[in-house]
């Protein structure tokens, strides 16, 4: 996941730039055959853009989880995931009930079930 590395977003922070944080590790994790899961309650983070930007670069195919409409994420996600709210405490909600989804399926392809 990233961001899961705290000293490495802190010095991508403190260099570059926190609108590039996801980004640069796009940058060196991603192949072509990855999926990138980007999550904005707006669509419109800087810092979410940027590492979509960087993944359609790559080949990286795209998802994007955001609130309603899908913001500036909408056109450079390949699949867009848009969830009829764009209230804060209620995108996060749905968000939770498509995390529960997404992992259903991708346990269930892995696993054969």
């Amino acid at each position: 996941a990233l961001g899961s590395q705290s000293a490495l977003v802190t010095a991508i922070g403190n260099d570059i730039g926190y609108d590039l944080v996801f980004a640069q590790q796009v940058m060196g994790y991603g192949r072509p055959g990855d999926v990138l899961l980007a999550i904005s309650t707006s669509g419109n983070a800087p810092n979410v853009k940027a590492a979509l930007m960087t993944a359609k670069s790559l080949g990286v195919s795209t998802i994007a989880l955001t609130g309603e409409g899908g913001g500036a994420a909408a056109p450079l996600a390949d699949v867009l995931i848009s969830v009829p709210d764009s209230r804060t405490f209620r995108v996060q909600e749905y968000h939770a009930a498509v995390y529960h989804l997404l992992c259903a399926c991708v346990e269930a392809r892995l696993f054969d079930e």
